[in-house]
């Protein structure tokens, strides 16, 4: 006898139920946001209390006000809650805030050039910092980091979409592929109060 239409759609249905977990949650796993090196300037103090408006006042360089936000979520679409988020980059004059790149008197006292947060339960992240320039060798780009504990999930970096400089340098054109590059790649949007830019993150949490 013939199988009913029915009975093979509970068949299917046993199929799929009787899999193993592992084999349903690989059809649903979200592709991890790519990694990418430090950089020589990570901040060097990180005792000041959380952190998002990195600036103070009139800028040097005159350098775009940029609204930064996103959301961590794991593999499997979940958001990551707790998660430290550390965002830095050099200021509106190419300068970072650490002592192996400059010297305090050298740097824009109204930027703080680096800040933190924890990402709450829907693990949305934000920062109110500039939108990055372009220095000897780089193409504007703002350092990332995240972590959960004691546990390091992600270094890497953000670009800036249709940036001239993008294409020479040397880390964005060497990552992996342009699926890669699209990852940590965003268009920066004028708002009210200036640009705004979101960037998603997958982490291996």
């Amino acid at each position: 006898m013939q199988p009913t239409r029915r009975r093979l759609v509970f068949s299917a249905a046993a199929i799929v139920l009787g899999a193993p977990a592992s084999a349903l949650r690989a059809q649903t796993t979200l592709t991890p946001t790519p990694s990418s090196t430090e950089g020589p300037f990570y901040p060097e103090d990180w005792s000041r209390e959380p952190f998002t408006q990195l600036v103070r006042g009139p800028l040097k360089g005159n350098p775009a006000l940029l609204a930064l936000s996103g959301r961590i979520l794991d593999r499997f679409g979940k958001p990551v809650d707790g998660a430290r988020v550390e965002i830095w980059l050099a200021d509106g004059i190419g300068r970072y805030t650490h002592s192996r790149d400059s010297e305090p008197k050298d740097r824009d006292p109204q930027f703080a050039g680096y800040g933190w947060m924890k990402t709450g339960t829907d693990g949305q992240y934000a920062f109110n910092t500039i939108r990055p320039v372009p220095y000897t060798g780089r193409t504007p780009h703002i350092h990332v980091k995240v972590k959960l504990g004691s546990r390091e999930l992600l270094t890497t970096q953000f670009y800036v979409k249709d940036e001239p400089g993008n294409a020479r340098d040397f880390l964005w054109r060497n990552l992996r592929d342009d699926a890669d590059r699209a990852a940590l790649t965003a268009p920066f949007i004028a708002g009210s109060d200036g640009l705004q830019a979101r960037f998603g993150i997958v982490v291996r949490a």
